[in-house]
């Protein structure tokens, strides 16, 4: 390939952590002027190539990084010198400052325009403000950054990665996990905008679990595996099952089995007159061995449903019943002892220990089990943990190693293991394969299914409207703090959701 027409190229890396190797000879190249997909599992190596090509760790000496015909040894990459060759990262955690205004963002840590030695805010609006035009992105620089839909403010993000560029066919933009906290109808915006800047000649290498996107986005794609390069081609002939294929060492057709036939009898959660932050009033019946779906665009009060049913936010008013037993409000204790179970969000921040080893994490939702006439048992507490590690699948060198030292998929599914151990009657699963690899996630729908089969009723709120139509027996529809509509399983469609969420009639969009 001219090297005009090789926007980055990589070639030979390599990456050799203490006991681990995480890139073994890694080669390839993307393209100007077009999207190069790169993706991989979960601990194959794609943070650790972002990584490197930001400067932020050295590669082991031998491999190369080029870009706009400047190479230097991947072992010698700086911060300095990607910045210097126009390589921009927007990360998954934008790192923008809901306070300030758009311009104010656009300008944050860079020189700003001065007049006599103040900060001269008329320029800096105009020049930001030239910098959105230019990337067509139809937002104010004076506005402020919180009032920006989902999607709005990635593209400020990446307006800021490449403001101080001549134009866009100069140097590279890595995007690492773009859509992941987009909801979808905002995903086709953010895609058709990235579509236009290959176009322009913008070189763009699109990193995602999302392998629909990438096979929408890419013209090209690479797959990771343990470290290495198993396949580079073009996207043409391949589909989604074919690049999961790849992507996990494994077919996975038929990985999502549905869960069980919906029981009769008393219901497992009731909540009556429900209130609390944006919501007001929900009455929801959730059957015997049922998964009810919840969707609703951010901010319509999922995350805060959850809490209020577990009692780890204040109700303002209603009741939730488990079994037909109400449980008293801001009881978070007494939820788990009649039998719900939580998988938060963010399970760095709520729902793990990421210092503390598997075990602990494991033990941390039942240590009683555990204690034994002369102290806590941690023998005990490592033989369940191995047995746990080898049912759900979860790849560790040990079960004392930190949570942090897992792959995002392996996190998930020792948060996910903790409460199933307990054999809940309720789980309440927030974007429970959010960030998560097709391999992950097909294994995380398979413990669901057999959770139900064994008699847990589950709430799936989640943001992923193939992972509700594939997963939930009914779904109910989250808007301005009330329930504006639900279907069983055989109205449910990709249509029906776009209308009710989105307001749209066409199945296509507002979907993935």
């Amino acid at each position: 390939m001219a090297a005009e027409a090789a926007g980055l190229r990589v070639e030979g890396l390599s990456k050799t952590f203490p006991g681990t190797r995480a890139l073994d000879g890694v080669s390839l190249t993307a393209t100007k002027g077009r999207a190069h997909g790169l993706v991989g599992g979960n601990g194959s190596g794609k943070s650790t190539l972002i990584k490197v090509l930001a400067g932020v760790v050295p590669g082991d000496p031998g491999g190369t990084v080029t870009i706009g015909g400047q190479t230097v040894a991947s072992d010698a990459v700086t911060p300095e010198w990607a910045r210097a060759a126009r390589l921009s990262f927007v990360h998954q955690d934008l790192g923008l400052f809901d306070p300030l205004t758009v311009a104010e963002n656009l300008f944050a840590g860079l020189p700003v325009p001065r007049r006599a030695g103040a900060i001269h805010w008329s320029r800096l609006t105009r020049d930001a403000q030239s910098a959105l035009d230019e990337l067509g992105i139809a937002v104010r620089a004076e506005a402020p950054l919180r009032s920006l839909r989902p999607a709005q403010r990635t593209l400020v993000a990446i307006a800021r990665a490449v403001r101080d560029r001549q134009d866009l066919a100069d140097g590279a933009l890595v995007l690492d996990e773009p859509t992941a906290r987009l909801p979808a109808a905002e995903v086709e915006f953010l895609l058709e905008a990235l579509r236009r800047y290959a176009a322009a000649g913008q070189t763009i290498l699109y990193v995602s679990h999302r392998l629909d996107e990438v096979l929408d986005v890419a013209g090209e794609v690479s797959v990771l595996r343990d470290g290495r390069v198993v396949a580079a081609r073009g996207r043409d002939g391949l589909d989604e099952r074919g690049l999961g294929r790849l992507v996990a060492g494994r077919d996975l057709a038929g990985a999502a089995p549905r869960p069980a036939a919906v029981g009769a009898g008393r219901p497992a959660l009731e909540t009556s007159g429900l209130a609390g932050g944006p919501l007001r009033g929900i009455d929801l019946v959730l059957r015997p061995n049922e998964v009810l779906g919840v969707a609703g665009i951010v901010g319509s009060g999922r995350t805060t449903l959850l809490e209020l049913i577990v009692g780890a936010r204040p109700r303002a008013a209603g009741a939730v019943l488990v079994g037909g037993r109400q449980l008293p409000p801001g009881d978070a204790r007494g939820a788990i002892r009649s039998g719900i179970a939580y998988v938060p969000e963010d399970r760095a921040v709520d729902g793990a220990f990421m210092s503390l080893g598997i075990h602990a994490n494991l033990s941390a939702a039942d240590p009683g089990r555990h204690r034994r006439r002369l102290g806590f048992s941690h023998a005990s507490e490592q033989a369940a943990a191995r047995t746990a590690v080898h049912r759900f699948g979860i790849r560790a060198s040990a079960v004392t190693a930190p949570l942090r030292s897992l792959s995002g998929g392996n996190q998930q599914k020792v948060v996910l293991a903790r409460w199933l151990m307990r054999r809940p009657k309720v789980l309440l699963l927030d974007e429970p394969t959010q960030g998560v690899d097709v391999g992950a996630r097909a294994d995380i729908y398979r413990h669901i299914a057999a959770a139900v089969r064994s008699g847990t009723s589950v709430v799936l709120v989640s943001s992923d409207l193939d992972e509700l139509l594939t997963l939930s027996d009914r779904v109910v529809v989250l808007a301005d703090g009330a329930i504006t509509a639900q279907a069983d399983r055989a109205e449910l469609d990709r249509r029906w959701l776009a209308r009710h969420l989105y307001g749209v009639h066409d199945e296509r969009a507002g979907v993935r």
